[in-house]
């Protein structure tokens, strides 16, 4: 039954059927778009997530402390406080009347009544004013909390601005969606292009079979003889077929002139075999080397999305947890990553660690030793040296391998995002390995220096500990 005046609607029968009428490679197009579609969307999610929980940590931090500073002013009746750029405050009463506010917020009230009454109940209020989506003029996020004042209680409420947060949102928004919208374009056309490669031999058999339908004598299809896949068992079976169609028509010949009207049945039946083999269905090894090329991508912003969310987490003033940590223990740590493949490679990873216990963030600390030793096995030669001493409450620690060291012009921008040597650019790696290393080094308030020796190249690493 349809409502008057509506169209229809197609049934889902009628989809899938026309999906079935669709080209195979239309529809294997279509089954690689979908699956990236929901890969992409979820790596987006997920990605957004993750920048906007870093982001709205920091605005937490910032309107509590200024909720805390504000508060203690109202009580002791002092010169209320400035907060970070683009906050504002606001002091009411219990009718809702504003008894001094910041000057962006003086005409009219923050809360409402309703916000009022639970705030007036003990509660603390925390909300934001403004959307992301649409643009907002003026988004703040507020905290509210009653104050006693001798014979009465007031309401302080907190609000700082939204706009760097919510422009970084809108950015990485933008960023997300024309990364997915290409990424999905490259996924499709990789899997358009493979599934021709795949599907090209069937084309090719058929257009064969479709001349030798024509008359053609003396037809074999094309096979590779160095493989053994579906499709190259099928057209060494046609072949094999035509071989057979070739003899039966030379016998055809030589019988036409006296048993010619012997030959129409066994010729009809030779023609229903091959329509038979013409319109049997056929397995085609469906997008294995599409997908596992699809499979590394993604693999990489994780990888650049964490090593981007881990930067920006260092970046965005994640405290550092310092904890006493042994030094050899550490250094093993992280040089135990590599060890297989620096065995792969007949090289051998040396570590020199002087017995100590140091005072640092294992978390980072130790990624950061990896990475360094990661990029020396990516880049450099022989044996990796890692050596690590604490002494006068620094941690010192080096990474040294052999030729060819590093470039004399990449040297300054050693440690910048995406740097990386014109003789690194076709190896794999994103040109994060040393920024984050510089990060760490720099969120535990320590320096990281890049340099070459006669035999190579040599990072330093150093931090108080």
């Amino acid at each position: 039954m349809t409502l008057p005046g509506s169209a229809p609607l197609a049934p889902v029968g009628g989809l899938r059927a026309r999906i079935r009428r669709m080209p195979i490679v239309l529809r294997l197009v279509l089954a690689v778009a979908l699956a990236m579609s929901v890969v992409l969307s979820g790596a987006a999610a997920l990605v957004y997530w993750r920048v906007q929980y870093a982001l709205d940590r920091q605005l937490d931090e910032n309107l509590t402390a200024y909720q805390h500073s504000l508060a203690k002013a109202v009580r002791t009746g002092g010169q209320l406080p400035a907060g970070p750029t683009g906050s504002t405050y606001q002091v009411l009463d219990a009718r809702g009347r504003v008894l001094q506010a910041g000057d962006a917020t003086r005409g009219r009230p923050l809360l409402t009544s309703a916000e009022l009454k639970t705030v007036a109940q003990g509660r603390t209020l925390r909300r934001d004013q403004g959307a992301l989506l649409p643009i907002s003029r003026d988004p703040l996020r507020l905290e509210a909390i009653g104050v006693k004042l001798p014979g009465r209680t007031v309401v302080a409420v907190a609000a700082v601005a939204r706009d760097d947060r919510d422009e970084a949102l809108r950015e990485l928004l933008g960023q997300l969606g024309l990364a997915s919208a290409l990424t999905l374009l490259a996924a499709s056309y990789v899997g358009y292009r493979t599934a021709r490669a795949a599907l090209g031999p069937v084309e090719r058999y058929r257009r064969g079979a479709a001349t030798l339908a024509d008359g053609a004598h003396g037809l074999r299809l094309p096979v590779a003889a160095d493989r053994d896949d579906e499709l190259t068992r099928l057209g060494h079976t046609l072949n094999r077929m035509l071989d057979r169609l070739e003899a039966s028509a030379e016998r055809e010949h030589r019988f036409i002139a006296d048993a010619s009207h012997e030959l129409r049945t066994p010729l009809t039946l030779l023609r229903a075999e091959l329509d038979l083999a013409l319109h049997r269905p056929r397995t085609a090894e469906e997008l294995t080397e599409t997908l596992r090329a699809v499979d590394t991508e993604v693999r990489r912003l994780i990888e650049l999305s964490n090593a981007l969310l881990d930067l920006e987490q260092l970046g965005s003033g994640e405290q550092i947890r310092r904890t006493p940590v042994d030094l050899a223990d550490l250094v093993h740590a992280a040089a135990d990553r590599h060890h297989k493949a620096a065995t792969r490679e007949g090289r051998a990873l040396i570590v020199a660690a002087a017995p100590a216990v140091v005072q640092v963030d294992p978390r980072w600390v130790e990624p950061a030793i990896a990475n360094l030793i990661d990029n020396a096995l990516r880049h450099g030669n022989g044996d990796v040296r890692i050596q690590a001493k604490a002494t006068a409450g620094r941690l010192q620690l080096s990474v040294t391998d052999q030729d060819p060291g590093f470039p004399t012009e990449f040297l300054p921008k050693a440690f910048d995002r995406f740097a990386r040597a014109e003789t690194s650019r076709t190896s794999p790696g994103s040109g994060l390995g040393l920024a984050l290393v510089a990060a760490v080094a720099a969120s535990h308030n320590g320096t990281v220096h890049a340099a070459n020796t006669p035999h190579g190249a040599k990072v330093i690493l150093d931090i108080p500990c």
